[in-house]
């Protein structure tokens, strides 16, 4: 069952009309490879093309009592083909028909994740240009570290979202294949020319030794990226969620006209769609796993993989693709508070500059251990202060206070301005620049 928060176009790919319909198209490539080896009349093939066609209730009608899905398809297909169906899946075995539609259907998914992680690295990088001048304070361990600017927040998701790319765009070449080589894959029953004309004409390369199957380590590395590209998308997510804070608010994701934000207390503007991103994250990377256990099959190939990966092929890329796009559109109108970073880089009283006054200390001669004492032991006086919620001398006006520190006023004017941080950060976004999308 496709899940209902899909998007139509990446769920279209995992719907069973579509599967039948690369089914039908392989085994009418197959038949038209084998008219040109000889092997089958000219004729026959020709009329396979012309009458080839299904219906997924027929379909799943003879399921019902074959059990055999690929069985069922075939002798759907032969009731409107007629005598020629004889020829259709000849010399052929299932996986040769499951193996190589599934890849068709995985490129056909890469190919709108590419899409949606090229949207999100243009927006951000639009972003980071408009907002590259945006002072905001810098958080490490959560904890308020050195002033830097709201453009290189989103010029750091951009190059996510173009490592996203380059992941994806790796994977689809390593999923972009097909096999037709029968039972054991030794091309026992159909000439390896069926594979290669079959492959060519889907944009298949073919595999160069399938046994019955395609190795599923191909499946595993695609699951693996899209749980990567998720793991990137909830990095993003979760900085949204805490840069809306009701304690920090620098930012926000966009709140709908008519929205409501809860059920008891509409005051409240929660971050529901990011923390959505968030959620929806955990099931494209719990995902991965099931990949990574597809791949020990017993000897040339049993079915353990089948059941589980029709299930998180589609989830997964289902998922990531719905993701991304709530993500694309919480970038896109994110609100940001330019006030309110203003605010928060003061709410310290100047102990973001400490690492600017130890350099200065040291400058001006003294050893790196007695500077640090300096800087601590007036920050401390601060920190103290700020934490208690009391009014008192800023981390300036402590160090202009105490005789050890000799420091001069226009060297503080110097140290105190947020903008010195940021001289060289023009390399960030000239690099930020070759970042193409």
């Amino acid at each position: 069952m496709i899940p209902r928060y899909s998007r139509p176009e990446m769920a279209a790919i995992w719907e069973l009309e579509n599967k039948f319909e690369i089914w039908k198209e392989i085994e009418v490539l197959a038949c038209e490879a084998q008219a040109e080896l000889g092997v089958i009349p000219r004729d026959d093939a020709v009329a396979i093309r012309e009458r080839a066609a299904f219906e997924v209730e027929r379909i799943d009608e003879i399921e019902r009592t074959t059990n055999h899905d690929v069985i069922a398809f075939l002798t759907n297909m032969a009731e409107h083909i007629g005598e020629p169906s004889k020829w259709v899946h000849y010399g052929m075995t299932s996986s040769d028909l499951g193996d190589t539609a599934l890849c068709y259907q995985m490129t056909q998914a890469v190919d709108i994740l590419i899409a949606d992680v090229r949207r999100i690295g243009a927006i951000c990088k639009r972003r980071a240009f408009e907002t590259r001048d945006m002072l905001c304070v810098g958080r490490t361990h959560g904890i308020h570290a050195e002033p830097m600017t709201m453009g290189m927040k989103f010029g750091r998701w951009a190059w996510a979202m173009k490592r996203a790319e380059q992941r994806l765009v790796r994977t689809r070449e390593m999923v972009a294949v097909g096999a037709i080589s029968g039972a054991v894959g030794s091309y026992s029953n159909i000439d390896p020319f069926v594979e290669t004309y079959v492959c060519e004409k889907l944009g298949l390369t073919p595999d160069p030794l399938s046994t019955q199957v395609i190795a599923r380590d191909r499946h595993a590395q695609l699951l693996a990226v899209l749980a990567t590209v998720a793991a990137s998308a909830e990095e993003i997510a979760t900085e949204v969620r805490a840069l809306q804070k009701s304690d920090t608010l620098e930012a926000e994701e966009p709140f709908a006209k008519g929205q409501k934000g809860s059920s008891a207390m509409p005051h409240k503007r929660n971050p529901i769609t990011a923390e959505r991103v968030c959620g929806l994250a955990r099931v494209v990377k719990a995902n991965a796993q099931v990949g990574f256990d597809n791949v020990a099959l017993w000897h040339e190939r049993d079915i353990s993989h089948s059941s589980a990966e029709r299930v998180v092929l589609a989830d997964s890329t289902i998922g990531l693709d719905y993701l991304l796009g709530k993500l694309e559109w919480i970038l896109d109108g994110m609100v940001l508070y330019p006030k309110r970073m203003a605010a928060n880089l003061e709410a310290t009283r100047g102990l973001i500059f400490s690492s600017r006054v130890l350099l200065a200390l040291v400058d001006s001669g003294m050893s790196r251990e007695d500077a640090y004492v300096i800087v601590q032991r007036n920050a401390m006086k601060v920190w103290d202060d700020v934490q208690n919620a009391r009014g008192g001398a800023t981390y300036r006006e402590n160090l202009e206070a105490d005789a050890e520190c000799p420091l001069t006023a226009g060297q503080m004017d110097e140290i105190f301005d947020p903008w010195a941080f940021l001289a060289r950060v023009g390399t960030v976004f000239d690099k930020l620049e070759t970042c193409d999308f």
